[in-house]
């Protein structure tokens, strides 16, 4: 029975080492009308591989583009051969992230999660009504980096765990007061 235990526990914990994901974390996940917030993305793997190599993805945003602004690389994650990607219609598109490793004196940063992309989104001005901007990954490419003393690297892809999060906009305390005066008006009316 005993051995029957350790083998379900060595099952679960290998099976937890697979973390091939990429985390959208939002600085300030509530915001009110004007307010800004940073958006990171963060490519994360399994322990027992070296380094993030590339990654090839699209920020989803239920807004698309609007309020999405200033984008940037993060370093090391904006070595040879990355692109900043683009305003689209869906989000934000060809986000290309990747880091140089084994090459000369250059050795990868085998930080985990690795921070790869940031964006800052901006609320509108004018809210009248609460909403939420959801956000998630589409990714085409994944690949880590198997050892420190290799430039070797392998695809992940299929194991990837794309990325979410939620920003949610409220109207400012003034505006909030006017729409529920302007319901208990036209309430009264009737």
């Amino acid at each position: 029975m005993l051995r029957i235990a350790t083998l379900i526990t060595l099952v679960v914990a290998g099976a937890a080492l697979a973390q091939y994901e990429i985390t959208i974390d939002v600085e300030n996940p509530v915001l009110r009308p004007g307010e800004s917030t940073l958006v990171t993305m963060y490519a994360g793997f399994d322990r027992r591989d070296y380094a993030m190599a590339a990654v090839q993805t699209q920020l989803v945003a239920t807004m698309g583009s609007i309020g999405l602004s200033d984008a940037t690389l993060v370093r090391p994650m904006n070595g040879a051969g990355t692109r900043l990607g683009m305003a689209a219609p869906t989000g934000w598109v060809d986000i290309k992230a990747g880091q140089l490793h084994f090459l000369a004196d250059i050795i990868g940063d085998p930080t985990n999660p690795i921070a790869f992309w940031q964006v800052t989104y901006t609320a509108p001005a004018e809210v009248v009504v609460p909403f939420s901007n959801d956000l998630s990954t589409i990714s085409t490419q994944y690949d880590v980096y198997i050892l420190r003393d290799s430039p070797r690297s392998e695809t992940h892809l299929a194991e990837l765990a794309e990325g979410s999060a939620t920003i949610h906009v409220i109207p400012a305390p003034a505006s909030a007061l006017v729409l529920a005066l302007g319901v208990f008006v036209t309430r009264r009316r009737r």
